[in-house]
């Protein structure tokens, strides 16, 4: 079983691996499209800003393979946003796998943005979500969120409810970083990996 790891220049990518690798997974970092699309999972991490990030996916053709897949994909944090249609930060179009918007955090009552540390996930439905997961904690870093549609399988409440999980065919994603999120971020994974 291969699992590739997209390498768009994104920070964070050497948790990813770390994390993989205390499971016992075999990942391996790369941007060349015929190991991305033989490899039997794919995750799509990421850290970083949307319109840049967009811009480098393009130049490089990974976002017309990125919609292609048709394995199990696994999009992290700025990779979740990115599958999605639309996001505020610097008004990008993403790649429009998941039809929702992704819109800044506006703070009400001096909460502060980003919306960063530790908090619980909700509402869990199939995928990458076990039952017993129900009220666990994980690790968020970031200020624009999807908004709570359709495709939400997670939600978390920071200002408001958010999607804190999304998932669309065989696309699948998590606001927070599980590679930072423990033993209940290392379930997760082994549940995508297991797919």
């Amino acid at each position: 079983m291969s699992t590739a790891i997209i390498d768009y220049n994104a920070g964070n990518v050497q948790s990813v691996l770390f994390a993989l690798e205390r499971l016992g997974v075999d990942a391996v970092l790369t941007g060349d499209h015929d190991i991305i699309r033989s490899a039997d999972k794919v995750i799509f991490p990421g850290v970083g800003e949307a319109n840049t990030t967009m811009a480098y996916l393009r130049e490089r053709g990974l976002d017309e393979l990125i919609r292609s897949l048709t394995q199990p994909v696994l999009g992290i944090c700025l990779g979740m946003q990115l599958l999605c249609e639309h996001s505020e930060e610097n008004d990008t179009p993403c790649l429009g796998i998941i039809p929702q918007k992704v819109v800044r955090f506006r703070p009400e009552k001096g909460e502060k943005v980003p919306h960063m540390g530790w908090n619980s996930i909700r509402n869990l439905e199939n995928g990458v979500f076990t039952p017993n997961l129900e009220g666990d904690y994980v690790y968020f870093v970031h200020s624009y969120y999807a908004e709570v549609g359709p495709y939400t399988t997670a939600t978390t409440d920071y200002i408001l409810p958010f999607s804190s999980g999304l998932q669309k065919d065989n696309f699948y994603a998590t606001q927070f970083h599980p590679e930072k999120s423990g033993k209940v971020g290392a379930a997760i994974l082994k549940n995508f990996i297991a797919l």
